[in-house]
């Protein structure tokens, strides 16, 4: 089943313009239309896994943090936190 089509006029950077016929030239895409298809479907799919994060990772992070389960630390903290481990890792390689 072939998927409806419709054509759109669109004005890219010259970079991007020529790394579109770069990907023609190259034989892995058949017309810029395909490059761009392509290349806006990975993006929904970056865009999808964003999502995800957000809503599986961030957001109950955020809620632990609000509930009071999880610790967080100031800007000043995370740093000594990172210089005492560094410094505790370069002593111990010595």
């Amino acid at each position: 089943m072939v998927a409806a089509t419709t054509s759109l006029k669109i004005t890219l950077p010259l970079e991007m313009a020529e790394l579109v016929r770069a990907k023609v030239a190259s034989g892995r895409y058949a017309s810029e239309s395909d490059v761009i298809a392509d290349s806006l479907r990975a993006l929904a799919e970056d865009d999808a896994a964003f999502d995800r994060w957000l809503v599986e990772d961030v957001g109950p992070t955020v809620d632990a943090i609000d509930a009071g389960r999880e610790k967080t630390y100031s800007l000043e903290e995370t740093r000594e936190r990172l210089q005492s481990r560094i410094s505790g890792m370069v002593a111990g390689k010595g």
